[in-house]
């Protein structure tokens, strides 16, 4: 049996993110609702949605939300990077370090958490999974702290893998999962805004050209995903020698296409950093 089946999990925050992985452990990993529990600082309706929509379990009060972190046997950290230093901060007191803390928070290092924590060998995961994860073909890279065992490691694995696939990394490479997976989507909704215009100016309606965008898009994803070629293999067999395709592509080229995504990623990462070292900053100011 899984071992997920058998822990209780409150999620610290109760958005978008929070939600995907409720969703996740109850229809794929098959998690019991009551298993589960939602905590936020103040909005207690949306904790009611929460409730109403997937069965979990919900605590309003400040008693009954320590109650809820402190009996936990997985916490998930789904608030606010802004929130991060004040929001670990206030969780301090009720925190055990046999539990398991699962970080979905952007930019927040494990580094960082055990200096909020103040001390070493806490059981972290941090995680960065993507916005697909709300459909469940999420991305979502994983790292641990020295303090995860393995059956952790396998509990974190097994969360995230009910909400799409994972890629295990050391912690320095995270900020590269942010630039690819993270903010990927991002990059594919941006040149889809650009192929609905581009057949539009060619004269289809918004509404055609984006159905016909939207399933050129799933189909090519899906030719990868199920053919195993490389996408610049597949690329080539549909480029016929000066036909259309070759001509679309060269022109891409003469407009530095790769080029610019390429360097669209190296910003994006290095703007995770950064997120990180506002974090620390405000740890700074917290902990004086």
């Amino acid at each position: 049996m899984s071992q997920i089946l058998s822990k209780n999990i409150t999620f610290v925050g109760a958005g978008s993110m929070a939600e995907a992985i409720i969703r996740g452990l109850i229809s794929e990993a098959g998690v019991q609702a009551e298993q589960l529990v939602a905590v936020n600082r103040s909005n207690e309706a949306r904790l009611q949605e929460l409730n109403q929509q997937y069965g979990i379990r919900y605590a309003a009060g400040a008693a009954e939300r320590n109650d809820a972190i402190a009996s936990a046997d997985i916490v998930v950290l789904a608030f606010k990077p802004s929130d991060a230093a004040q929001g670990i901060l206030d969780l301090k007191p009720v925190l055990r370090k046999e539990q398991l803390l699962v970080s979905v928070i952007a930019g927040l290092s494990i580094e960082t958490m055990e200096t909020i924590l103040g001390s070493p060998g806490w059981a972290i995961v941090r995680t960065m999974p993507n916005t697909s994860s709300t459909i469940g073909l999420g991305a979502t890279g994983l790292s641990f702290s020295g303090g995860v065992t393995d059956d952790q490691r396998q509990l974190g694995e097994e969360m995230f893998r009910s909400i799409g696939i994972v890629s295990i990394v050391e912690e320095p490479l995270m900020e590269t999962i942010v630039s690819l997976s993270g903010c990927g989507p991002a990059y594919i909704y941006y040149m889809m805004e650009a192929m609905i215009k581009g057949g539009m100016n060619g004269g289809l309606t918004h509404e055609e050209a984006k159905r016909l965008t939207v399933q050129t898009v799933i189909g090519a994803a899906r030719m990868v995903e199920l053919s195993g070629e490389e996408p610049a293999e597949l690329r080539r067999k549909v480029t016929s020698p000066n036909g259309a395709t070759q001509a679309a592509i060269e022109t891409m080229d003469t407009c530095g296409f790769a080029d610019a995504v390429s360097k669209a990623m190296c910003r994006a990462a290095e703007r995770s950093a950064e997120m990180g070292a506002a974090i620390n900053a405000s740890i700074a100011s917290h902990t004086k």
